[in-house]
């Protein structure tokens, strides 16, 4: 077999070795083409999958992530949260084995910036969006160590909640979109996968194969509530507030009354407005056992 390995911020060959063990040659980087490779292995964490995901839905090649980031949610949500589950998983592959799948990515566009701008994890504006962009002037090792947490009441100090227009798509059709709600709004994300910021549940019945986008919408609430509500985001309770919506749908709209960031998989991507939407069954992943 051949494989390219892409290594992240913080990684080095030496993190390639313990999958030297069979008789797989690799080269490094981002492939031209698919032309001769039979998987791509990414070392890294969310931020590091996402920088590259336009590249890995062109080649569609399988793509097996290795978590050696400060956030590593899109492979918790892969079930490969140790080294041990992902050498399990490249072995089954190397073998033959069927533990490859495809998954959904979402999807932000805008009007300015028509090319679509791909996630893994989750999507979204508000107190979140604050409070990753503090999280990451962190150091790298603190991010991994509930740099989110304590980041958050940072950006509370300072946070007011953006007045949010929100547009849902129609399931009756396809060009159609029905407004929801244009009132402030503490949070508003749009998950791929159940878990986002390092471990936290957001969107605990997201699944990444069902073509759908789980939006979780929490409205203006006091900030004293607000920390009471947060530590329940890591068990998905947080669903129980009554200023927490929590619904599916394949695309949204959205817009506020003065540009606000928008960020993905923690990393700032543009400005409102924008389209969330799904590109289904747009990455192959290797998994962690047989599909």
């Amino acid at each position: 077999m051949r494989a390219a390995a892409i290594l992240g911020i913080g990684t080095s060959l030496e993190n390639l070795k313990p999958f030297q063990a069979d008789a797989t040659s690799y080269v490094l980087g981002v492939p031209a083409n698919a032309n001769g490779l039979d998987a791509i292995l990414i070392f890294g964490g969310d931020g590091t999958i996402h920088r590259h995901l336009s590249d890995l839905v062109r080649l569609q090649l399988p793509v097996l992530v290795v978590a050696r980031g400060s956030g590593n949610d899109f492979a918790r949500s892969l079930e490969l949260r140790s080294l041990e589950q992902v050498l399990a998983a490249w072995k089954h592959f190397a073998a033959g084995g069927n533990n490859v799948r495809a998954v959904d990515l979402g999807v932000i566009t805008t009007p300015s910036q028509p090319q679509p701008r791909y996630f893994s994890c989750v999507a979204g504006v508000g107190l979140d969006t604050a409070t990753a962009r503090i999280a990451n002037q962190l150091p790298r090792w603190l991010r991994g160590n509930g740099g989110y947490a304590l980041s958050l009441p940072v950006a509370l100090a300072r946070f007011t909640p953006p007045h949010v227009d929100l547009q849902i798509h129609n399931p009756a059709s396809a060009d159609t979109l029905t407004p929801h709600s244009s009132v402030p709004r503490v949070l508003a994300a749009f998950a791929n996968t159940p878990w986002y910021g390092g471990g936290m549940r957001i969107a605990p019945q997201a699944d990444m194969a069902d073509g759908l986008l789980d939006a979780c919408v929490i409205g203006k609430l006091s900030k004293a509530k607000l920390l009471r509500l947060f530590p329940s985001v890591y068990s998905g309770k947080h669903l129980e507030f009554p200023e927490v919506e929590y619904f599916q749908c394949p695309r949204f709209q959205l817009a506020t009354q003065q540009p606000i960031d928008v960020y993905a998989d923690g990393e700032f991507v543009c400005q409102t407005p924008v389209e969330i939407g799904v590109a289904a069954r747009a990455l192959r992943v290797i998994t962690a056992g047989p599909v």
